[in-house]
């Protein structure tokens, strides 16, 4: 099976983004054209060089992408819309890779960008009745799953709050996060509850906001002069899940199939991860995907985590934009703001954020229905 780093080599070469916020007036036009004026820059290119696009986005509407992109200049684009749920962007970031590894194009976009629309959930159109109708609602399932894990393997409040107060803390240094405020673990227990054992820093917030990443081939580098610090894409992978075996959450099992999948396709292991963007829509995500992950022994995370493993200079950086607690979710965005988030990174640039030495990071998003997406991205030296 042809893999990613079997064809042609993709670096990204360009990334901005509008800072995630609350529902505003904004119009998501001017969201998503501040990331990718943002991104042309960083990548020293002008937009009719971008040869094809592709658009995340969940709540906007039909042809968002092609209207956006309107206002910056009709250049013939080839403007494809993505949409796979908190997954969107990443999506749209794995096509735009392999559009130019396959040697479609020199040159693509990938953006995401969303306003809090209606997000009706197909699910709720399927026209099958259902037994209970929260059941499928992920905080509830993530809290009973809590609930579970302080029986069986006595996971606290306390842990939770850990995951939360170490994202809010990253997050006060982000200035593309949703919130800047540094919290701590007191601060956090302290909270709104929400459900179960949650308080209101340990769920994601929703919001609006854009991200955007250019990815083009070594050809293209050389081609177009661009001098700016390239980071290689390594391998992009994306699987749904499987039925559910014993208590494992479906999420989470194909969660673990795609990590493995994808340090196969680059030719890593965990060990050799710096920083890793994942999806932590509530905190007992991460603790359960650095096990996941194999960032430390299963049944472990909890016991990694307190011992700031995770942490910025920690062993591994895990979500030092914020994550989805801190940096927010706006859902299209999203996972274009990881690799945001890992290209800084691995290049140097993130400010009081910096993770020393980084190399190679990996972001990870979670779509409804599920799905499980992830790639890998190294600096070359």
């Amino acid at each position: 099976m042809t893999v990613l780093k079997d064809l042609r080599p993709v670096y990204v070469v360009g990334v901005g983004m509008h800072r995630y916020q609350f529902a505003s007036d904004t119009n998501y036009i001017h969201m998503g054209l501040t990331a990718l004026r943002a991104a042309l820059a960083d990548a020293g290119l002008e937009f009719p060089q971008i040869e094809s696009a592709f658009v995340g986005c969940t709540g906007i509407g039909m042809a968002a992408g092609r209207i956006m992109f309107n206002h910056i200049g009709s250049t013939g684009l080839a403007v494809t819309q993505c949409e796979n749920a908190s997954a969107s962007g990443s999506s749209a970031f794995q096509l735009a890779c392999l559009e130019v590894a396959a040697g479609r194009r020199e040159v693509s976009l990938a953006l995401g960008v969303d306003k809090y629309g209606d997000q009706v959930r197909a699910i709720n159109k399927e026209g099958v009745g259902r037994l209970s109708d929260t059941a499928a609602i992920p905080l509830v399932r993530y809290a009973l799953l809590a609930e579970y894990l302080k029986k069986e393997k006595g996971l606290q409040p306390e842990d939770l709050a850990m995951v939360a107060a170490k994202n809010h803390t990253n997050g006060s240094k982000n200035p593309f996060a949703q919130f800047q405020k540094a919290r701590s673990v007191q601060d956090i227990l302290a909270a709104k509850p929400v459900m179960g054992d949650f308080t209101s820093p340990m769920c994601t917030p929703r919001g609006e906001g854009a991200a955007a990443a250019i990815v083009c081939s070594a050809a293209a580098l050389k081609d177009l002069g661009l001098t700016g610090e390239p980071i290689r894409v390594l391998s992009s992978t994306l699987q749904s899940e499987r039925p559910q075996v014993g208590r494992e959450m479906g999420s989470v099992a194909v969660a673990r199939a795609v990590a493995e999948k994808t340090y196969e396709e680059a030719g890593i292991t965990a060990q050799d991860l710096d920083i890793v963007e994942l999806h932590d829509a509530f905190a007992i995500e991460e603790l359960l995907y650095v096990e996941t992950f194999g960032l430390c022994p299963t049944g472990e995370g909890h016991f990694w985590i307190r011992s700031g493993a995770a942490e910025i200079n920690g062993e591994v950086a895990v979500n030092p934009s914020g994550g989805l607690l801190a940096q927010g979710h706006p859902l299209g965005p999203t996972g274009i703001g990881q690799v945001h988030e890992i290209v800084h990174q691995l290049r140097g640039t993130a400010g009081p954020r910096q993770h020393r030495g980084a190399t190679t990071g990996m972001a990870h998003m979670i779509g409804l229905g599920s799905i499980s997406i992830a790639h890998v991205l190294r600096k070359e030296t």
